[in-house]
C-alpha cells in the first residue's frame, strides 16, 4: 500500500456485467419494476449489472447504489502472493499485459513502483486482488480460478481475446460461505483460502476502465478514495448474497434500467457509477462490451480529480478536458477542489466550448455534458436526456 497518501486511500472496484441466460430474479426493490417502462429498458440488454445498496450507517455514501470493492489492504500486497501465482511471476505483470499508455501519464495507482514500498506485487495486480477480495465479501461473488486450471489461462496479449469468463462450481457453498466470513473478518485470510481451495484470484479476467479521486467539497470531511475501476464480463448471472453489514441488498439490472430508476428517485448512484453506466449503455451486447472493455484496457486511462462549481441554479462536476477545468490541480487535493460563480447554467454552457461535466439541480437531475474525444480510446457516455427512450441504446464499437 502506498503509505505516502495522505489525503486520499487507495481502493478498487469491479464493474461486474453478467449474462442473463441464467439470470435470477434477485431485485425485490421495487415491485414497479414489473411495469412495461422497466421491461424495456431491461430487454433492451442481454446482461446486467451488479450494484449494491449501502447502510444508511456508512460512513461513505450511506445509501447509495455502488459496485463492488472497498479498500486496498496491506494483506493485497503481501508477498505471500508470489507462491499462489508461482506460474506467472516470470510474465509481465503476472500475464494482465502492461499498458501502452506512457509512464509520465499513468495514474499514481497504477504508475507507483511498489517495490520502493516494499512490495514485490505489481500495483496494477494487487488492487485487482483487492477487487476480487472486496466482491466476494460484499456479495459473496467469487472470481477464482481452480490452481488446476491455470494452464488455460490466457495471458493478455495483442492477438488473444479470451472468452466471457466463467465461474468455477468446485466449491460448495457452505464451504464458500465460512472462508467469506474469515475473509470479512480479517483479509489476510484471503490468502490463506486460495491457498486452501487450490485457486487463483482471476486478475486475467479484470480490464482496467478507469480512475476516479473523491473530489473535494461534496460532502463535507468525508473520506476520500483513489479508487481503481475495473470491469468483468461473466457468462452467467451467479448466485449473489449481500454482506448484512456495510451492504444490505444488491440489484442486478440492465444500464438503461438502473439509470431510469435513478432518474425516478427510486434508487440514488453516486457520479461514477452513473458515468460509467452511460458508457455501458452503448453496449446492449455483452459480448460486444467485453471485446471492448478487452480491446481497450492496454491503452490506460486518466485520472479523475472532479472539480466542484456552484453555480446559483445547478452545481457541476467538472472533470478534465473541460473549458474550465483548472490548468493547475492541487496533486494532494487539500485545496482548489470547489469553484463558485454566478453565471446561470445557460451562461455557461454557452461561454466553454469544450464540455466534460456532470450537471445537477439536485441529487437526481444528474446530466453527462460532454463534446470532446475521450482519451485512451474511451467512450463519452450517453445519459443526457434520453434515460426515458432504450431504443436509444446503441452499440459503438
Amino acid at each position: 500500500m502506498n503509505t505516502a497518501l495522505k489525503h486520499w486511500r487507495e481502493a478498487a472496484t469491479v464493474i461486474l456485467a453478467a449474462g442473463l441466460r441464467h439470470a435470477q430474479s434477485a431485485d425485490s426493490l421495487k415491485t414497479g419494476l414489473e411495469k412495461a417502462t422497466h421491461i424495456a429498458h431491461r430487454s433492451a440488454f442481454d446482461y446486467q449489472v451488479l450494484l449494491l445498496k449501502r447502510s444508511e450507517n456508512s460512513g461513505f455514501m450511506p445509501n447509495a447504489y455502488v459496485f463492488p470493492g472497498g479498500l486496498a489492504d496491506a494483506s493485497d500486497f503481501s508477498s505471500d502472493w508470489q507462491e499462489v501465482f508461482r506460474s506467472f511471476t516470470k510474465a509481465p505483470h503476472y500475464g494482465i499485459g502492461v499498458a501502452k499508455q506512457p509512464p509520465e501519464t499513468r495514474p499514481p495507482i497504477f504508475a507507483t513502483d511498489r517495490a520502493q514500498l516494499g512490495s514485490p506485487i505489481p500495483g496494477d495486480v494487487a488492487f485487482r486482488i483487492c477487487a476480487v477480495r472486496e466482491t466476494f465479501e460484499e456479495s459473496g461473488v467469487l472470481l477464482a480460478v481452480p490452481k488446476h486450471e491455470e494452464s488455460g489461462i490466457r495471458v493478455h496479449t495483442e492477438d488473444t481475446q479470451p472468452t466471457l469468463t466463467t465461474l468455477s462450481g468446485l466449491w460448495d457453498r457452505d464451504v464458500l460461505s465460512k472462508w467469506r466470513s474469515l475473509v470479512i473478518g480479517n483479509s489476510a485470510n484471503f490468502i490463506k483460502m486460495c491457498k486452501e481451495l487450490q485457486c487463483l484470484p482471476n486478475i486475467w479476467a479484470l480490464h482496467e476502465w478507469g480512475n476516479w479521486l473523491t473530489p473535494l467539497g461534496m460532502h463535507g470531511n468525508q473520506r476520500r478514495y483513489d479508487t481503481a475501476f475495473y470491469i468483468c464480463c461473466l457468462r452467467d448471472t451467479p448466485h449473489t448474497l449481500h454482506d448484512e453489514k456495510e451492504i444490505v441488498h444488491f440489484k442486478w439490472s440492465s444500464p438503461s434500467e438502473v439509470l431510469h430508476s435513478y432518474k425516478s428517485k427510486e434508487i440514488w448512484v453516486a457520479p461514477p457509477q452513473f458515468y460509467e453506466l452511460g458508457r455501458m449503455r452503448r453496449f446492449p451486447a455483452l459480448r460486444d462490451l467485453h471485446r471492448f472493455a478487452w480491446q481497450r484496457s492496454l491503452d490506460g486511462c486518466e485520472q479523475w480529480l472532479p472539480i466542484l462549481l456552484v453555480a446559483p441554479d445547478c452545481f457541476a462536476s467538472i472533470l478534465p478536458g473541460d473549458a474550465l477545468y483548472p490548468e493547475k490541480v492541487d496533486p494532494s487535493g487539500r485545496s482548489g477542489g470547489v469553484m463558485k460563480t454566478e453565471k446561470s447554467l445557460e451562461e455557461l454552457q454557452q461561454d466553454s466550448t469544450n464540455l466534460h461535466r456532470l450537471v445537477g439541480q439536485d441529487p437526481y437531475s444528474i446530466t453527462v455534458q460532454m463534446n470532446i474525444t475521450p482519451k485512451y480510446n474511451h467512450l463519452s457516455p450517453l445519459c443526457g436526456t434520453d434515460v426515458d427512450n432504450p431504443s436509444k441504446d446503441h452499440s459503438k464499437l
